[in-house]
């Protein structure tokens, strides 16, 4: 699947894709609510192991995920995500996104905070510049060995 699919119904606009890891039903129903006049896909997984899991066949660009799971945290998450080749970018969620979290997440390397419950002006606005910066990532990292060659040659 490409990491960046086409809205089949106009076949030249990308569609932004999220997953969002929550073992919270109510950020996924609102999350899902928010996106549901929009073409924007959106995945589910209700853990860190599901979520990665998820991730590694979709290839989603971004990930929204809560800050806390019984089976731990979103650095756990993060952790492993940025292994893979293109990670994604991670934007986390919190009810409790104070100050400590923002610098924190950021610091880590996170994209960005949510708020929970979700604002669907703030899910547009992260969500489509995460996106797009993972996009554009994505389309330079091909070029990536040629620069390489070219200085060692």
């Amino acid at each position: 699947m490409a990491l960046f699919p086409r809205d089949p119904a106009s076949g030249s606009e990308d569609v932004v894709t999220l997953l969002l890891v929550s073992a919270s039903e109510g950020d996924h129903a609102s999350l899902r609510h928010i996106l549901t006049r929009s073409n924007w896909q959106l995945y589910h997984a209700r853990s860190c192991r599901e979520g990665l899991a998820l991730f590694r066949q979709r290839g989603v660009p971004v990930v929204v995920c809560s800050d806390e799971f019984p089976e731990g945290g979103w650095k756990d998450l993060w952790a492993e995500l940025q292994q893979d080749a293109n990670p994604p970018n991670l934007v986390v969620c919190s009810r409790l996104a104070d100050d400590h979290l923002w610098a924190e997440a950021l610091n880590l390397g996170a994209y960005d905070v949510l708020n929970t419950p979700f604002d669907a002006g703030e899910v547009f606005q992260v969500g489509h510049l995460a996106w797009h910066a993972a996009r554009e990532a994505w389309r330079r990292a091909p070029a990536l060995p040629r620069v390489l060659a070219a200085s060692h040659g």
